[in-house]
């Protein structure tokens, strides 16, 4: 068998940092490969997000005590951190959100309102998570537009003669996700971004999946709207960003309504705040956000490439032992991938997958995987999805290469 020269990282030394993966589950040592759901967090984000509350909690933006000012820099200073992350123009352009979902809400409740009417098209992919489709199709209902959708092939990529076929001059908004969550598929999105601008349509890019794998660059993309979250990116729950440029920025109208996102209220009326505090409403999950710059520092200190190619050694490696399964098929098999592998067994539920490979120790996701969509298209009731991380090794996928051949001999007797 022949596979991918591992790449020169210290994967022991990368493990250590996560406490988490040091425990057993049913008896048997941890393996997680449920990385697409959630990443685990390095020792770096769980000491940052103590530190914040153990030593600076105060609110931001709004006080002049030490505490108070101190908050407000480390808030802001994630920031900076997350614009150099995808090499945004400048600082303004990064709005802070609960996640991906809501970065998605905020476009479709306030660029989509704004922009988008009657007889206007949007178009998504087959393959996009339900939070790019459900709030496209409730702006859709409300105004009058109409959402198409761009089919996707047998191995599971964007169909892109297709999609060039659905653009029009109706087209007001593509919004497709760059990697897929199911299939691991990277999607041909700067040239998606090309046809999309020559019909004047903007874009969004869903980068939930691709933020942890792969180097964004918003600039070099020419995306107009980007989002994802940290907690797939090694980083605490609930925070995530969305990017935006500042001319369609500037345009949009307040997602919500309260304090922060305002310089002047009356009764008579109310002036808003500047970008990017005219959009983060409320007291926000301050020390989730600052504890997402530890996470972004510590990507960035192993490095995205060195990331890369160890995820893909690993996927690699799983794509070939996976043959030596019975009854073992692929669901998504796009030359170009991220370390993701969903896949069915014949005779066998993904959910009594799940859980005897749980009664193992191996974590896995079963499912629809938010997909359902894609699922009806591939004509099948869910799969089972095993995704890799840079802390995940050869030896783990040996063990889950030979938890799943004892599973098939179950199902044989």
């Amino acid at each position: 068998m022949s596979v991918l020269t591992p790449n020169k990282i210290d994967v022991d030394a990368i493990r250590d940092q996560f406490p988490v993966l040091h425990q057993e589950v049913n008896g048997k040592p941890l393996i997680y490969f449920d990385n697409a759901a959630t990443s685990q967090k390095p020792k770096v984000v769980i000491d940052a997000l103590s530190a914040y509350y153990e030593q600076i909690n105060s609110n931001i933006h709004r006080g002049v005590h030490t505490l108070a000012e101190k908050a407000t820099t480390a808030y802001e200073e994630t920031r900076k951190r997350a614009a150099e992350f995808i090499n945004a123009g400048e600082v303004a352009e990064v709005i802070f959100t609960k996640g991906t979902t809501e970065g998605i809400n905020l476009l479709a409740s306030s660029y989509g309102r704004k922009f988008i009417g009657e007889g206007d098209e949007i178009l998504i992919s087959h393959m996009e998570h339900h939070s790019n489709i459900v709030p496209w199709q409730m702006l859709c209902e409300e105004v009058g537009a109409t959402l198409k959708v761009i089919p996707v092939t047998p191995s599971g990529e964007i169909d892109f003669e297709a999609f060039q076929s659905l653009l029009s001059d109706k087209t007001r908004l593509v919004a497709v996700v760059y990697v897929s969550n199911t299939l691991g598929t990277i999607n041909p999105v700067k040239e998606i971004i090309k046809a999309a601008h020559e019909k004047e349509a903007v874009v969004f890019l869903d980068c939930a999946q691709a933020a942890p794998h792969m180097d964004l660059n918003v600039q070099s993309l020419d995306c107009d709207f980007m989002a994802f979250s940290a907690h797939k990116a090694y980083g605490p729950t609930g925070t995530g960003i969305l990017y935006g440029k500042r001319a369609l920025l500037e345009k949009m109208p307040p997602y919500q309504g309260g304090g922060e996102m305002i310089k002047d209220v009356s009764f008579g009326g109310t002036t808003y705040n500047e970008i990017p505090y005219k959009f983060e409403a409320g007291t926000p999950n301050i020390g989730e956000v600052v504890a997402f710059k530890a996470a972004l520092d510590f990507i960035d200190e192993i490095g995205k490439e060195q990331i890369a190619a160890h995820e893909n050694h690993l996927l690699a490696y799983a794509t070939e032992r996976l043959k030596e399964v019975e009854g073992f098929t692929p669901v998504g098999t796009a030359a170009n991938k991220v370390s993701v592998i969903s896949f069915n067994i014949e005779g066998v539920h993904p959910f009594d997958l799940g859980m005897m490979l749980d009664a193992k120790g191996i974590a896995v996701r079963t499912g629809h995987h938010c997909t359902q969509p894609l699922m009806d298209h591939f004509q099948i009731e869910g799969t089972a999805r095993a995704s890799f991380a840079v802390y995940n090794t050869i030896e783990e996928i040996d063990q889950f290469v030979d938890a799943l051949k004892g599973i098939v001999k179950v199902f044989k007797k």
